[in-house]
């Protein structure tokens, strides 16, 4: 059963603590990196034939148009409903992405000096999508919208096959609908593999796996080592660690809701947090209560109940403004504010990747629909860096223009500046111009 406490009875370090350390893989991921830098697609197909099952004499790694058309075809007979969500899930996704796109800008405002700053897409994208215990195409939408809409050209989406060679309808039905709503020119290529073999591809190319630019998306510990591990040869999003959520409560909330909540999270991983802050011991003993009967219900209840019980905690505090102190100092991947005024105390917020507020907006409703991203800092980085957005796939180019009387103008201050720190030759490289006018 998850547990109960008071806040002084538990660290801030204590609060998302996992029970089990994620095992050291680092020597494992880089022995894989460096065969598929030798040996590429054979190393590639290799993997796919070791851990996914595949017969590599009949295996094709990019998916074709074929193959797209015959997995649309099957998400409509199994599901036809299907793909009329995903428009509507992409269409708020994009109408909140459009708002951050930014522009270059140029300042021309002394004479002779001309400088400025251009924003460029970056020209090829790689995106990981899990496979294994679930599926997610909400990942396909949520990361490759924003890269088409910064103007990515090429995106290569890399994700586990079936033993088959197939791939799940849904994923592939994500990635048509994300080029569907983003009507530009960048285009999205599948290939099937996933794992740090995957990253590796991504980051150094095959003979048909093209090297990218960035690396973003979610995977186990072996992806998110290899992604580690490649940063500097590409940028990567985040390391992400496994999902979190805090919901802070008073007593007005219903304990039945708040427990599911939680458990919205815990059924993603045995190592994923669900915790509770609130200001009443009663809502505390209730949504205990209820997290237990409803596990007994849940689906998954193999991953969520390791979760609850390890790593779940119920921490009661003296007042809600204890509660987002709390929060502040933990960072939390996601959080609930279950007030009834949450405007009044988002304020106070100063540290969350992503806030949802009220009674009525479960988590959930960012994970697949609303619009802003859920792909989040987690482990306490919301302390320093971003949910995934449009900013992640641009490049920023600065540029400086002067003519030689602007240059004259301020030739002895920077001489004076470069003097200062020793650098004789960044002054003369300046007085130079000057003397020859």
């Amino acid at each position: 059963m998850i547990r109960i406490m008071n806040y002084s009875e538990v660290t801030a370090d204590e609060i998302f603590a996992r029970s089990e350390p994620t095992a050291d893989v680092s020597d494992i991921v880089a022995s894989i990196i460096d065969d598929v830098r030798k040996n590429g697609d054979d190393a590639i197909i290799r993997y796919a034939a070791k851990f996914d099952g595949i017969d590599p004499e009949n295996f094709s790694l990019e998916l074709s148009e074929e193959e797209k058309e015959e997995a649309l075809r099957r998400l409509d007979e199994e599901d036809s409903g299907f793909i009329e969500v995903l428009r509507k899930a992409a269409a708020n996704i994009e109408a909140f992405h459009r708002r951050q796109v930014r522009s270059s800008f140029i300042i021309n405002e002394k004479p002779g000096i001309i400088i400025g700053q251009k924003i460029m897409p970056m020209e090829r994208a790689g995106l990981y999508v899990p496979g294994g215990t679930a599926a997610y195409p909400s990942t396909v939408l949520m990361d490759s919208i924003p890269a088409l809409i910064a103007g990515v050209s090429e995106i290569i989406m890399v994700t586990p096959p079936n033993a088959d060679g197939t791939l799940g309808p849904a994923i592939v039905a994500a990635a048509a609908v994300a080029q569907e709503t983003v009507q530009g020119k960048g285009k999205i290529r599948i290939f099937k593999t996933g794992g740090a073999q995957a990253i590796a591809a991504l980051a150094y190319g095959t003979e048909s796996i093209p090297a990218v630019d960035k690396i973003v998306g979610p995977g186990n510990a072996f992806v998110a080592e290899a992604k580690h591990q490649v940063y500097g040869k590409v940028s990567i999003d985040m390391i992400a660690g496994p999902s979190e959520i805090l919901v802070i409560s008073d007593g007005k909330s219903d304990p039945e809701i708040v427990a599911a909540d939680m458990l919205s999270q815990a059924e993603h991983d045995k190592n994923a947090s669900a915790v509770l802050v609130t200001d009443s011991a009663e809502l505390a003993k209730a949504v205990a209560e209820s997290i237990e009967e409803q596990l007994g219900r849940l689906e998954r209840e193999a991953i969520a109940r390791p979760s609850i019980e390890n790593n779940g905690k119920i921490i009661i505090a003296e007042n809600i403004q204890q509660a987002i102190e709390i929060s502040n100092e933990i960072a939390p991947e996601h959080l609930e504010l279950c007030v009834d005024d949450p405007f009044d105390i988002l304020g106070s917020v100063r540290h969350a990747g992503s806030v949802f507020l009220g009674r009525n907006c479960p988590e959930a409703l960012g994970d697949y629909f609303a619009g802003p991203n859920h792909t989040l800092p987690t482990s306490g980085t919301a302390r320093f860096s971003n949910p995934l957005s449009v900013d992640d796939f641009v490049k920023k180019m600065q540029y400086t223009y002067y003519t030689g009387d602007a240059l004259s103008d301020v030739a002895e201050d920077i001489a004076a500046f470069a003097c200062k720190e020793g650098l004789t030759g960044h002054a003369r490289s300046v007085l130079i111009r000057s003397e020859k006018k």
